[in-house]
């Protein structure tokens, strides 16, 4: 048996603002572009080391993911001492605050092959992944040897013994290292636990159930395929963790809302005219079409429950009704609460995914549809930067 989480041997903590573009704000290959174009990401930038083959200079030469990484690399370098402070053996109690929940945590490093005295892994995945993403991912971590951004893990068990260990670990660490305030108003502090005691209580606390993956379910499969033991993860017990719907876009189908009617009645689904609104409940599906609005009602479940909407969304709607690949470029995932995309053809919209339903899904051995549920508030990308595995020289340049 391995254990599951550990410090941070080798760390980089922004000293200022995380340079550039606000990494989390952009959800499409399409907006990291438009983002590494704008006058914000001018110079040095997260999001550029993140991406390094979708800035202007790497489209421009279409280089592949492969070809960008030495000139992403050397970025990197400079933000790390432009940027950032070294800090080594730590683990970093986190706080996130806002409008859509809290979550209180350990940052550290976790082991996405750690597995149980069973052969059980440790740390879980909920969704199933876009191979095509998390291959893309793995490169990237793999040429950078560097982690930028955590996934988030809750434990299975309910049991929440980790929220108050780390509160009482914040209680004892004075101010935070970081503090900053993000786009949608949620409040992010950080601070760094070195080597000792209260450091090793802490993770014992953090690994001591088995870890599901909440957010970053494509992080944890690009850390699994580029270096198994180098995981950024903020694991957390809530205590006020929430689940937003992700809904499907269209978009390039030429699809009119007349043709989707069609073509939905075809495989024997009740489609009436509604009103704009989110499903609050599973079992519908409301379709933004120009300016109509669909209401889909879906199929009585089958067996297995829980039923998630999103499989029969790809299968049903998507696939079956309208021929089009579910993975395919014509179907993008939208968080709730962003903009509805200016070039769809039809959003359509999902009810959150119940906690209870993501629970029963994970103990019956099952993997949710990929980006089908929303965890938030997550950590902000950027504040630690987490070390994975260095040329022996390189490392040494950077402490300097």
């Amino acid at each position: 048996m391995t254990g599951v989480v550990r410090p941070i041997a080798a760390g980089w903590v922004v000293t200022g603002a995380v340079p550039g573009p606000d990494v989390d704000e952009f959800a499409e290959a399409d907006q990291v572009v438009a983002a590494l174009a704008g006058p914000a990401a001018a110079g040095d930038t997260l999001l550029a080391v993140q991406h390094p083959h979708r800035t202007p200079a790497a489209l421009a030469g279409r280089l592949s993911v492969t070809d960008a990484l030495p000139a992403a690399r050397r970025m990197l370098d400079r933000l790390v001492v432009s940027a950032y402070r070294q800090v080594d053996g730590v683990v970093a109690p986190y706080r996130v605050s806002g409008p859509d929940g809290t979550a209180v945590g350990v940052l550290c490093l976790a082991d996405p092959a750690a597995v149980d005295a069973a052969g059980q892994a440790r740390v879980r995945h909920s969704e199933q992944v876009y191979p095509k993403v998390a291959a893309e991912r793995a490169a990237v971590l793999s040429g950078l040897g560097l982690a930028t951004s955590a996934a988030m893990l809750v434990p299975v068990s309910a049991a929440d013994d980790l929220t108050p260990a780390t509160e009482r670990t914040i209680g004892t660490l004075g101010d935070p290292s970081v503090r900053t305030t993000d786009s949608g108003g949620r409040v992010h502090e950080l601070w760094l636990l070195g080597s000792g005691p209260d450091q090793d209580a802490l993770l014992a606390v953090a690994g001591r159930h088995p870890l599901l993956v909440a957010d970053g379910n494509h992080r944890v499969a690009a850390a699994a395929a580029s270096d198994p033991s180098g995981l950024l993860a903020l694991v957390t017990g809530g205590p006020d963790l929430r689940i937003g719907a992700i809904h499907r876009v269209l978009a390039g189908t030429g699809l009119t809302a007349d043709a989707l009617v069609a073509a939905w009645r075809s495989v024997g689904l009740s489609v009436t005219e509604d009103i704009v609104q989110t499903p609050v409940t599973p079992g519908i599906v409301v379709a933004l079409a120009g300016d109509r609005a669909l209401r889909v009602t879906l199929p009585p479940p089958a067996e297995p429950l829980p039923r998630i909407d999103h499989a029969v969304v790809e299968h049903l709607l998507i696939q079956q009704a309208l021929g089009v690949d579910p993975a395919g470029p014509l179907v993008r995932a939208l968080p709730a609460n962003r903009p509805l995309p200016a070039d769809a053809d039809a959003v359509l919209l999902l009810a959150p995914v119940p906690f209870p339903d993501v629970l029963a899904v994970h103990d019956q051995g099952r993997r949710m549809p990929r980006k089908s549920t929303y965890f938030t508030p997550k950590p902000r990308s950027g504040l630690l930067l987490a070390g994975l595995h260095w040329p022996p020289g390189r490392m040494s340049r950077r402490s300097s």
